[in-house]
C-alpha cells in the first residue's frame, strides 16, 4: 500500500465531511469508541464534546486518543491519528472552532448557530497534538 505524503493526509482529513471515529481508554483500560465531528488546526485536530460524555470522563483521566478516518469508497484511503488531548473550556476559542466545525458538516448558512450551540457551559474545546499518523492511499490498488 503507497504511504500518504503529511500534504496528501492533511488534504484527506479536510476534505468533505468525513466522520473521525475517536478511540478513548476507559477506567478499566478496555477501548470506547464514537464518531466526532472535528477540523484542523496546522497538524491538530479540534473537536467538542459534553463534559458529562464518556470520551470526555476517559480524556480527563487519560490523554492518549486515536482517531481514525477512511474513504469507504473504492480504491480506499485512511488515515489514524495517535496522539495526546488537551482539554480547554473557553468559551470564546469554543465559539470560534465550534462554528468551523458546524461550517464543515453542517454548511456555512448554520455554522454560526451550530457554533452558538456547543459552545456553552458543559462543553469542553479538545485538541489532539499527534505523536503518530499512519496514512495509506489505494488500498486495494493493484
Amino acid at each position: 500500500m503507497p504511504e500518504m505524503t503529511k500534504e496528501e493526509y492533511t488534504a484527506f482529513l479536510c476534505e468533505g465531511t468525513r466522520t473521525g471515529k475517536l478511540a478513548t481508554v476507559r477506567e478499566d483500560g478496555r477501548p470506547h469508541l464514537v464518531p466526532v465531528w472535528f477540523v484542523l488546526d496546522g497538524d491538530k485536530i479540534i473537536f467538542t464534546t459534553g463534559e458529562s460524555s464518556v470520551k470526555a470522563k476517559n480524556m480527563r483521566r487519560d490523554s492518549r486518543v486515536s482517531l481514525s478516518v477512511d474513504d469507504q469508497t473504492p480504491p480506499y484511503s485512511f488515515v489514524t491519528v495517535e496522539g495526546n488531548v488537551s482539554i480547554s473550556e473557553n468559551l470564546n476559542d469554543m465559539l470560534y472552532w465550534a462554528t468551523k466545525i458546524g461550517g464543515r458538516y453542517m454548511g456555512e448558512e448554520r455554522a454560526e448557530a451550530f457554533g452558538k450551540r456547543n459552545a456553552v457551559k458543559g462543553e469542553f474545546l479538545i485538541t489532539v497534538t499527534p505523536s503518530k499518523v499512519i496514512a495509506y492511499k489505494n488500498v486495494t490498488a493493484w
